[in-house]
């Protein structure tokens, strides 16, 4: 019997999509459902210990052969120790309650860089708990699929969206008519840049060619605004307040983990350093 895969039930799929969700909402300034729904399935249930081996996979890089396969072995036996019809059933849930709250179409559209890793992940968790005989040879691409994955070198994983690509193609000068043109776009957004938010703009631009340069300084500024809200949340009296700002210590936490700069990320960013300005003053 050969093992498909079905994303509706891929447990690291509809965990991504989930916080892809929450990000959009938050960056929106509306009230998430997508948020309730990874607090309800994703925290102390079978759904959050099977996402807890998506994760390490997918966290697991740069290992060598070795230790690739002894990662592999050990998220398997763990799989084994899953209670299946628990996890089943919240699946089950989670999934009823996706389809009540979301169109499953534009819900499943995004498309996820990891999709194929997360695929191969579900291929041999499934087929590793599943009596049946299966189909070798799906078994064997994806557990290629993942090996690949923990063995590359991560600087060779840094991959970069549509907008940085191009960036990378123009010389020092266009950079510069285009770091122009992007300040008066987002003066406009925002309503007049700070010399902070400016100074994000301007390096997001002269980094195009330097990836884990560009990588490493959007990070330092997300730990800034993570210590900065931690540091003055407990300050704050309006309950309304403090929850909002709980809420983006946990949406940055996935965006420092995240192998991929995206463009929703200097978005993310600009209002996040915003928001850390106005806590300060308050």
């Amino acid at each position: 019997m050969k093992v498909k895969h079905n994303k509706y039930k891929n447990t690291g799929i509809l965990f991504e999509l989930l916080v892809r969700k929450i990000t959009s909402d938050a960056m929106n300034n509306s009230n998430s459902r997508a948020a309730s729904l990874v607090k309800k399935y994703f925290t102390k249930s079978e759904l959050a210990n099977e996402n807890k081996l998506y994760q390490t996979i997918n966290n697991s890089i740069s290992l060598s052969e070795s230790k690739a396969e002894s990662v592999l072995s050990t998220v398997l036996d763990l799989s084994r120790k899953l209670d299946r019809d628990q996890l089943s059933k919240e699946k089950y849930n989670l999934i009823k309650e996706i389809k009540e709250n979301f169109d499953m179409v534009d819900f499943f559209q995004a498309k996820i860089k990891s999709y194929k890793l997360l695929a191969s992940t579900y291929i041999l968790l499934e087929s590793h708990n599943n009596r049946k005989f299966a189909n070798p040879e799906s078994i064997i691409t994806s557990k290629i699929t993942i090996l690949e994955h923990i063995t590359s070198n991560p600087d060779t994983k840094m991959s970069l969206t549509p907008l940085v690509e191009d960036l990378m193609k123009l010389d020092k000068g266009t950079r510069a008519l285009t770091y122009k043109l992007m300040l008066e776009k987002y003066n406009t957004k925002f309503d007049g840049l700070t010399t902070e938010q400016k100074e994000v703009l301007k390096e997001y631009i002269n980094s195009a060619t330097d990836a884990p340069k560009l990588k490493e300084f959007l990070n330092s500024k997300f730990e800034a605004i993570t210590t900065i809200l931690k540091e003055n949340i407990d300050k704050i009296k309006e309950p309304a307040l403090k929850i909002k700002i709980q809420e983006v210590i946990n949406l940055i936490e996935p965006i420092l983990e995240s192998r991929k700069i995206k463009d929703d990320h200097l978005v993310a960013l600009l209002q996040y350093l915003e928001l850390s300005r106005e806590i300060k003053v308050v």
